[in-house]
């Protein structure tokens, strides 16, 4: 069963979502409804041309930082110094590069313009993040996410040069700021990287700080 919200702030039970992970429509992007939501596990991801949906995965793909996995090439890369790495620097562009840059087999763009400023708002109250990959002055890579604790509740990412964002999530993983971070969706990119799927109930003590 899919719930519809309407202007009081609360969620369903996430286990009710269905197989796809679909809990909920409707609602607004306020800071505190957005707070609210990840810290139940439950995250928006809509296009344009929909209401807002509300998500609540019964297995989540996660990366526990201890179990980083980064190759021998990559590891030449992080020694040869080509990038320089920064945190909250520059939220307003790394946003938008992830709203622009191409993904295969995907048209368009999740992130709209009331998910952009809605994420700017967030991160303006300290509750957003973004972590920066720099060659030469330029700004080549970097992700975004929400914090929730010590989770951090990863966005988006994207790269303009190969490796940037590998080394932006290479560098989280190594900051010693976060136990575990949710990538949400699946990719082989990042599985090669250590991430695996737990079960909700798994994820929900961790963000609750019972894991």
């Amino acid at each position: 069963m899919i719930f519809r919200l309407d202007e009081r702030l609360l969620f369903p039970e996430p286990a009710l979502a269905e197989e796809d992970g679909l809990l909920a429509v409707g609602g607004d992007l306020s800071t505190k409804r957005l707070l609210l939501a990840y810290q139940n596990g439950i995250f928006p991801w809509y296009s344009d041309d929909s209401p807002i949906l509300w998500y609540s995965p019964h297995e989540r793909f996660v990366l526990f930082p201890d179990e980083l996995k980064v190759s021998k090439s990559m590891r030449q890369v992080l020694r040869s110094g080509k990038f320089t790495i920064s945190m909250n620097k520059a939220f307003s562009d790394v946003i938008e590069a992830c709203s622009v840059v191409e993904r295969i087999g995907q048209d368009g763009t999740w992130i709209t313009e009331d998910m952009k400023a809605a994420y700017k708002q967030l991160h303006a109250e300290d509750y957003a993040h973004s972590v920066e990959v720099w060659e030469q002055g330029s700004l080549v890579g970097g992700f975004y996410g929400v914090q929730v604790g010590h989770v951090f509740c990863g966005e988006s990412m994207f790269s303009r040069v190969s490796n940037a964002s590998k080394t932006a999530l290479i560098w989280l993983c190594n900051s010693g700021l976060y136990k575990l971070i949710d990538c949400q969706v699946h990719t082989e990119h990042l599985e090669s990287m250590g991430a695996r799927m737990i079960p909700r109930e798994e994820y929900m003590a961790l963000l609750r700080g019972n894991g």
